[in-house]
């Protein structure tokens, strides 16, 4: 057991069997409540150094070892142990798990993942239902081949920096009421990389990166909308100094269409037909995506009918598969009539009982507009 006058255990409030994480969490609760900028009062800070200085103790493993045995690890150490070269990194190393001891972080390298890159391109519809080949132009950074990404001029190289001495961060004692506190701060000589480039590139400046516009074919596949992304990875910005290249996303924009409109896998268009075509029945002839198609209207069709054409529809993404197309049909009432006509469609009237001035409703029998307004906003 120690001989100490200080029990260090005591003052963390931890048992002398307390774990590693049970020490720390016990100084972390501490430390909260005696810190000097909550409780600034002398004796509060007093406090604060004995159980800092419990907790360099105890969270060291040969220390801890020496003081279990009887040593004291700080009798070296004037003012009651706590006033030499006390490194704050082991305070933060207690609150924030960061490192202590005086650790250096060492020099960051230079290469580093360029940015993602985002670009907008517009497609008709036949291209986002069938999918296609498209040759875009893109403007990014890419590697600078002069000097193949290193950013320095041919035949030289990057040299130790003469502040830090490569250690890529500049280290300062500061006295404080906890002692000397050593904090450490990138170098502002070399940006924290521990070397500097004599001689850059002249090409790139020494960011070993260049814009440019350059070509690429990309395949865009069946079933995008608009909205959908495409990603492509390593064809965005390229790192600095030779770092890897982001990815490149395309954002697909769908140009509207003279007849369809898409909802989904669905697509919905509108045909008007004549009054005696509808009610004789017919065939008609529409175009679709896929090109000519036959359609049967059956004889008596009603204005505001829908035929499905299956699987010409829109493709679904990642699938491959279609749905429908939905043809909404328009009966065309004729607004002139020949003196012979209008004296035709009289004796048909009177042939089918149908007296002049009678309306018949149907509330569930919508007419052409309501039914195409009801299938074009219920999605």
């Amino acid at each position: 057991m120690s001989t100490t006058a200080t029990d260090y255990y005591e003052l963390l409030e931890v048992s002398r069997s307390a774990t590693p994480e049970e020490i720390k969490k016990a100084y972390r609760r501490l430390a909260r409540e005696l810190h000097p900028d909550v409780n600034p009062d002398l004796e509060h800070q007093e406090k604060f150094k004995r159980v800092t200085a419990a907790y360099e103790v105890l969270s060291d493993p040969e220390k801890r070892q020496m003081y279990d045995l009887g040593g004291d690890p700080l009798s070296n150490r004037g003012g009651g142990g706590f006033s030499g070269g006390f490194d704050f990194g082991d305070v933060m190393d207690a609150f924030f798990g960061g490192r202590g001891g005086g650790q250096r972080r060492g020099p960051r390298g230079r290469a580093r993942r360029g940015q993602d890159a985002l670009i907008s391109i517009t497609i008709d519809l036949q291209a986002a239902v069938f999918g296609e080949e498209k040759e875009i132009a893109v403007d990014t950074a890419i590697s600078c081949e002069k000097c193949t990404g290193s950013g320095m001029a041919d035949g030289t190289e990057a040299a130790t920096c003469v502040m830090c001495k490569g250690h890529g961060e500049i280290q300062s004692v500061q006295q404080s009421f906890l002692g000397q506190v050593m904090t450490s701060r990138p170098c502002p000589a070399c940006q924290g990389f521990g070397t500097t480039i004599p001689h850059p590139c002249v090409e790139c400046s020494g960011q070993g990166r260049v814009r440019h516009r350059r070509n690429l074919t990309i395949e865009i596949p069946p079933g995008v909308d608009t909205g959908t992304r495409i990603q492509l990875q390593g064809q965005g910005e390229a790192g600095p100094n030779g770092g890897p290249a982001g990815d490149l996303y395309i954002e697909i924009v769908v140009r509207g269409h003279d007849l369809f409109e898409r909802q989904g896998d669905q697509l919905h268009c509108v045909i008007t037909i004549p009054m005696t075509s509808a009610a004789l029945g017919t065939s008609i002839n529409i175009e679709t995506l896929d090109g000519p198609e036959d359609i049967a209207v059956a004889a008596g069709l009603q204005s505001g009918a829908v035929v499905t054409v299956k699987h010409k529809g829109a493709s679904r993404l990642r699938s491959g598969n279609r749905g429908d197309l939905f043809v909404h049909i328009n009966v065309e009432t004729p607004r002139k009539l020949t003196a012979e006509q209008q004296t035709l469609m009289q004796q048909l009237a009177e042939m089918r009982d149908e007296k002049p001035n009678t309306v018949v409703t149907r509330a569930e029998s919508p007419g052409v507009f309501s039914r195409l307004k009801e299938a074009f906003t219920n999605k």
